[in-house]
């Protein structure tokens, strides 16, 4: 990981235990990356409690639970699947925190309507929790990152991600 990157990871880290606060990570087009940054921190295991790499459509309903009908209707790569990618991970961990990234990191799938580049974001943060229930507040981000290569897109997700957990945790 770049510089850049482990000193996002370290404020995420130092800025989750000092609210008390569990991440966990649902990633699609980073495969893992949002994780292995936060991870690559000596005494991450400490915050940092699991991570979900669903790539295929499948992976997002069987791991997180996302209603395959809210994938069928908006697509994978989506406002709305990126939300519920980090509500969902929520629920299936012990987590207080996520982020979810769900995007085209090309070369190829891209159309007009959802281009190479396009991510879309979400982080959540637990507020509450009742028996199977669970309050959480949610921000989402949008990124049109352009052609600028899968290893470029993926990078800036990352940064991205990781600044979104920052703002995440600070919610109330």
């Amino acid at each position: 990981m770049t510089t850049a990157f482990e000193s996002l990871a370290e404020q995420v880290l130092q800025q989750a235990r000092g609210l008390g606060l569990m991440i966990a990570t649902a990633e699609s087009c980073t495969g893992g990356l949002v994780a292995a940054a936060l991870t690559s921190i000596a005494g991450s295991s400490d915050v940092f409690e699991r991570g979900f790499v669903t790539y295929s459509n499948e992976a997002k309903t069987e791991m997180l639970g996302v209603d395959a009908a809210l994938i069928a209707a908006h697509g994978a790569v989506s406002r709305e699947v990126a939300i519920a990618m980090a509500a969902c991970a929520l629920r299936q961990s012990r987590a207080q925190l996520s982020v979810a990234v769900t995007g085209i990191a090309g070369p190829g799938g891209g159309s007009a309507e959802k281009p190479v580049g396009l991510v879309h974001f979400a982080a959540a943060k637990a507020i509450s929790r009742e028996g199977a229930g669970l309050n959480c507040r949610a921000l989402h981000q949008e990124e049109r990152f352009g052609d600028a290569g899968r290893a470029e897109v993926r990078a800036k997700s990352v940064e991205t991600a990781l600044r979104l957990l920052i703002r995440a945790a600070a919610l109330d």
